[in-house]
């Protein structure tokens, strides 16, 4: 091989050697599938409840939110450092569960609240698996679902009033 290749080919194996072991690739697959999984889990419920956030944008929240995590902590950043990056995923997914809440003018109905909720807690388990708190991914996924799909929903829904000037 010409040097000019054999430069290429070591700049390209060192740009993918971020897993340098079979342990890590383990690691980050069962990771960010777990993530997944409990993503397409919660979205599932919402999909059957006939809501538009369903299973596949419940996946890509909590897959997100792992890689978010998961990156930060293989390149070895500080306490510190990843509490802000926490900061900023949760302070994202705000805006994303902020775009899923209608305000219905003509009936003066508020719409959305319990998604925009599902989508922040997906998030907070995408953050779980991607840090390697496996278990307390599971749980939060276990409570979630057995909040959506065991506890009855209000007769009464929020009403927004119009305030007098």
């Amino acid at each position: 091989m010409s040097p000019l290749w054999q430069e290429i080919w070591t700049t390209i194996q060192a740009d993918f050697s971020d897993l340098p072991g079979i342990a890590q690739v383990t690691q980050m697959t069962v990771r960010l599938l777990l993530a997944a999984l409990c993503g397409g889990l919660l979205g599932f419920e919402r999909e059957r409840a006939g809501k538009e956030a369903g299973i596949r944008t419940h996946m890509l929240v909590a897959l997100g939110a792992a890689f978010f995590v998961l990156i930060p902590q293989q390149a070895g950043v500080s306490p510190g450092d990843m509490s802000r990056v926490l900061q900023g995923v949760i302070t994202g997914i705000g805006f994303l569960g902020a775009g899923t809440i209608l305000k219905l003018n003509d009936r003066e109905e508020v719409r959305g609240l319990t998604t925009a909720a599902g989508i922040w807690l997906t998030a907070a388990v995408g953050i779980a698996a991607g840090m390697g708190r496996e278990a307390s991914a599971v749980f939060g996924t276990a409570l979630a679902l057995m909040i959506l799909s065991l506890l009855p929903r209000s007769a009464s829904k929020p009403k927004i009033t119009q305030q007098e000037d």
